[in-house]
């Protein structure tokens, strides 16, 4: 287990907990830590110079999330990716986000439509081989529609469920299908832009439906990493 390598960025000015959870959780879903690794509570909380108590909260969240696999008497490993996991996260993700791409067309703020297209040129200007900045701002993209729908809790609910999703995106992502997704999201843009409710909603649910055209390649290219469930 390569767990002394995660970064020890740990804040004095928040609770550790959740910091603790975060760091992890991005080491799972960037593949960093793979399905089958053994986690140690009492390791993870001495390369991160933190008592184990955090680091156990960290491990239920993760396990309330899919991500790890804690079994008495044996230990705590990370799961696989669970196939039905991802198709569920993403029928949820389409569920709530068809309709919320619909009200931010119907409001069409000024505000809202000039954040957006300055995190699309944001995108634009990221190295397409840095996988993590690109999702990191696409996981803001996003974010900034629920946002701009007032329906921010909304997004915390998709949260609480696409993490599986997170790691078949990260493994997806390459120069093309990078592309491909910005300019998904700039029709997204542009037909809130137009006021189009209904262009809008179908340029989402194709975005979102992207995943769908990833996934058997990378399933069957990395078997081992996946949970056919």
């Amino acid at each position: 287990m390569q767990i002394a390598e995660v970064p020890a960025g740990i804040s004095l000015g928040e609770t550790v907990g959740p910091q603790v959870y975060r760091l992890l959780r991005r080491r799972i879903i960037q593949a960093e830590l793979l399905p089958g690794e053994r986690l140690s509570e009492s390791e993870v909380a001495k390369s991160l110079s933190v008592s184990r108590q955090p680091v156990r909260e960290a491990f239920i969240k993760l396990s309330e999330e899919g991500l790890v696999q804690v079994l008495p008497q044996r230990g705590t490993f990370v799961t696989k990716i669970s196939v039905a996991a991802v198709m569920d996260a993403r029928f949820v993700r389409e569920a709530i986000e068809a309709d919320v791409v619909r009200m931010v067309a119907e409001s069409r703020t000024a505000d809202a439509i000039d954040e957006l297209r300055r995190q699309v040129a944001q995108q634009k200007s990221v190295p397409h081989n840095d996988r993590a900045a690109f999702l990191r701002l696409d996981e803001l993209f996003h974010r900034t529609l629920a946002a701009s729908a007032g329906k921010s809790y909304a997004w915390n609910v998709i949260e609480g469920v696409k993490a599986q999703m997170d790691r078949v995106r990260f493994l997806s992502v390459d120069d093309m299908h990078v592309t491909r997704l910005i300019d998904q999201h700039e029709r997204i843009v542009e037909a809130i832009a137009g006021g189009d409710q209904n262009g809008a909603e179908q340029a989402m649910r194709l975005h979102l439906r992207e995943i769908l055209n990833s996934l058997p390649a990378i399933a069957s290219g990395r078997a081992e990493l996946f949970d056919r469930d």
